[in-house]
């Protein structure tokens, strides 16, 4: 059986915490973890946790402790894993759009580095050349991920360096003898299709040949995670067979044998986290009745932002009759979380969870409103632990200046 919270535990986590709080479970993220070396067992494939899903340090050094690398996609990112445990060569450091002083920062750090820009891969040869190893991520061209706003392969991406410009990329390398290391493409988020991966590889191996000192091949992340009840995951193990099978093939080819990186960030925390809210309100309508809990987008902005769907349950009243609502925020904005959702009956005061909110939920929260950040409590060995305090008046004014 998959691990999951129970109700109980939620409610003793909600009872002592305060509402509303973020709530993460190590066990399903080494459950997940354990999953991805099971499937990935015939090859020679290295995992690096996109920390930008959820960046608590002690998220990070409990994913450090299960053995997995890091991929950071800024410099701030870099440092809090560093600071949280990870050695240098444990961190993959890959950033889009970003000021060549970053990259030089990195490097100070002794970070892995990918560059996805002409520009700056121009930059880094004139001031390192050969004596810093470097990625090169690439844009495949490849359409991807559960909506546009999380495909990050298509043509019309801001990300990577078009394949289209190999040419360009190898006479930068020629012209100031760089060392390029690693090659790395993302197609994006929520991805179902195993073959998908498939294309990619497919497009990296005409690309190979090209770079002699090539150590690794970075394929990403995006692994899809169930939102609903009847969705299912990427099936991984499949995507394992055929990850090997294709390399396999490669290398008795004649291709050199090369490290297989994957990026997981969704896939290792999504399913751990549960976001624990207070009914403060409900509102008859006529054209709904409306339960209003006490965040909004300001906490969870997922389902405003991508559309996305949350599992939600009144885990108050499970045997209560099921009912039509629609779970909406209490900050002064549109932040609807679910609209006409069946539920068990609600009653002011009852709480709601929403499940797979270990990815983006915290992450991207705000002081929106003025109103606080959530707590987030870690569960460990049966055991809850306080990992960030909620927000308090102090915080809001912490950074501001008082000049008039």
């Amino acid at each position: 059986m998959p691990v999951q919270l129970s109700n109980d535990q939620l409610t003793r986590v909600a009872n002592e915490f305060g509402t509303p709080v973020y709530i993460y479970h190590a066990e399903k993220i080494q459950e997940q973890y354990q999953k991805l070396k099971t499937a990935f067992q015939k090859s020679d494939a290295r995992f690096y946790y996109a920390a930008k899903a959820l960046t608590n340090i002690n998220v990070l050094r409990y994913i450090h402790s299960l053995g997995a690398g890091v991929d950071c996609s800024s410099i701030n990112e870099v440092k809090l894993a560093l600071y949280s445990g990870f050695h240098p060569s444990e961190v993959l450091y890959t950033a889009n759009g970003i000021a060549f002083s970053e990259i030089e920062e990195a490097q100070s750090l002794g970070v892995k580095i990918n560059i996805d820009s002409l520009s700056n891969l121009e930059k880094f040869g004139k001031r390192f050349a050969h004596s810093y190893p470097v990625g090169i991520r690439l844009r495949p061209n490849i359409m991807a991920g559960g909506n546009l706003k999380i495909s990050t392969g298509h043509d019309k991406s801001k990300f990577g360096i078009p394949v289209g410009k190999i040419d360009q990329i190898v006479s930068l390398k020629n012209q100031y003898n760089l060392c390029i290391s690693n090659l790395h493409i993302h197609t994006g988020s929520d991805i179902d299709d195993a073959d998908v991966f498939i294309r990619g590889i497919e497009v990296l191996f005409e690309i190979i040949p090209s770079f002699e000192e090539l150590q690794s091949v970075d394929l990403g992340g995006g692994f899809k995670v169930p939102y609903k009840k009847e969705d299912k995951e990427l099936d991984i193990f499949r995507l394992g067979e055929k990850v090997f099978a294709m390399f396999e093939k490669y290398e008795k080819a004649g291709g050199r044998k090369l490290q297989i990186w994957f990026e997981p960030g969704k896939f290792l925390v999504s399913q751990c986290g549960y976001f624990v809210t207070t009914v403060n309100v409900l509102k008859e309508t006529s054209a709904t009745t409306f339960a209003g809990v006490n965040s909004g987008f300001n906490h969870l902005i997922r389902p405003m932002f991508y559309d996305a769907y949350h599992y939600i349950e009144n885990i108050s009243n499970p045997g209560g009759a099921l009912k039509k609502y629609s779970v909406v925020g209490n900050i002064c904005e549109t932040d609807t979380f679910a609209w006409e959702r069946e539920l068990n009956e609600i009653r002011e005061g009852d709480y709601l969870v929403f499940f797979n909110a270990g990815a983006y939920g915290f992450e991207m929260s705000s002081n929106f409103n003025s109103r606080f950040k959530p707590a987030e409590v870690m569960i460990k060995d049966g055991n809850a632990f306080l990992i960030r305090k909620r927000d308090e008046f102090d915080d809001l004014l912490e950074k501001q200046v008082k000049v008039f």
